[in-house]
């Protein structure tokens, strides 16, 4: 080959090299703007199947981000909210209602509604459905009662699956559907299935034969959709419409990512109704009369089941917007408490029982 030919073979194959560097630049690009579109495209299309399919099921109601009288409330007159907080809190609450009663107060009886959210579920259901009561009549109440409680409050040491739930709910930043549907994805894969007889057992003992029907007329258990994110209420309606057991609604209401759950109601898979930045559903009781609302915490300050920011006193003021009065209870716990270790039982309960006394004169005086 001649030195002329040389070059004109390399400049030949330089420009044929560029060119075809280009329609590599060009192809991946285009690749890459077609797995965007078809991405968007998916969601999108996903999410108009959801709803074409589950819009008739009466489940998901949003949730509310400015004053707004609820459906379920309007022209109650006392309404009552129950939030969650683990093994803990179902324990406190016992303790208070239990004092509650004792001091004239039938919890059982006042309230014309409940929103019970994961241990506020629980304890809800287990009051409405009569068999809280039960369980003082035939229990030693500080002695047998959380003895048998602790024997099968959920609690094993998490595997793989379950950790990753669980630092996924607790990475959180917002509130968001598309966060919820995050932590939901991972809820799903997480292999629960040590914890599933306790859970069981549980909603056994605190809601009695609610196992195959939802008696409580006057209880309302909240959820998230683990796959749509979206907010989910059962009451006694909708129940019966999907044929959901009220056990089974505060086991889906108590299912936190990587320790219980998800819990199928009807055809939806759901995990804690705390995973939401509105954790106590306060805005379902806007524009009753009278709102007894009871939280664990602030929202800002003790222990916590989820890293979701939870503006509770900011969803409260909402509620009064709607010309709602409310008497807000905050429980509060002792620094460092695990809420999730039944070795707390004993504790939380004669606390609750405590408090109860300190509150007594104050809720009546609020239902008078």
């Amino acid at each position: 080959m001649t030195q002329s030919s040389r070059r004109n073979f390399l400049k030949t194959s330089a420009i044929s090299s560029v060119a075809i560097a280009g329609s590599s630049e060009l192809v991946i690009g285009y690749a890459q703007a077609q797995t965007k579109t078809s991405k968007s495209s998916i969601d999108q299309k996903a999410a108009e199947i959801s709803k074409k399919l589950f819009s008739t099921d009466g489940l998901a109601i949003p949730i509310a981000d400015k004053p707004t009288v609820s459906k379920l409330a309007r022209g109650l007159d006392r309404t009552m909210v129950l939030g969650g907080g683990g093994e803990y809190y179902i324990a406190w609450y016992c303790g208070f209602f239990h004092g509650l009663y004792e001091a004239g107060l039938d919890m059982a009886q006042i309230p014309e509604m409940v929103v019970g959210t994961s241990a506020g579920s629980y304890v809800g259901s287990s009051l409405l459905s009569g068999e809280f009561y039960r369980l003082r009549k035939e229990f030693d109440f500080f002695g047998k009662f959380p003895e048998i409680f602790s024997q099968i409050a959920p609690l094993a040491t998490p595997n793989i699956s379950q950790m990753r739930a669980d630092q996924i709910n607790m990475s959180a930043t917002d509130g968001s559907i598309e966060t919820r549907k995050i932590i939901g994805a991972a809820a799903l894969a997480a292999d629960n299935k040590l914890n599933s007889n306790h859970i069981e057992k549980l909603a056994g003992l605190l809601t009695g034969d609610s196992k195959t029907n939802w008696p409580a007329s006057r209880m309302f258990t909240t959820g998230i959709d683990c796959y749509s994110g979206e907010r989910l209420v059962v009451g006694q309606q909708t129940a019966q419409k999907n044929n959901i057991a009220l056990a089974h609604g505060a086991a889906a209401s108590s299912s936190l990512p990587g320790v219980a759950g998800p819990t199928l109601l009807g055809q939806r898979y759901v995990m804690d109704g705390g995973i939401c930045s509105n954790p106590a559903h306060v805005d379902l009781v806007a524009g009753s009369k009278r709102a007894l609302i009871i939280t664990l915490t602030n929202g800002s300050t003790g222990a916590i089941l989820t890293t979701i920011p939870h503006p509770i006193a900011q969803n409260i003021k909402d509620v009064e917007k709607t010309g709602t009065k409310v008497k807000w209870i905050i429980a509060g716990t002792p620094p460092g408490i695990n809420l999730l270790d039944p070795k707390q039982i004993e504790g939380a309960l004669r606390t609750g029982y405590e408090r109860s006394k300190i509150e007594a004169s104050g809720i009546k005086a609020f239902w008078a």
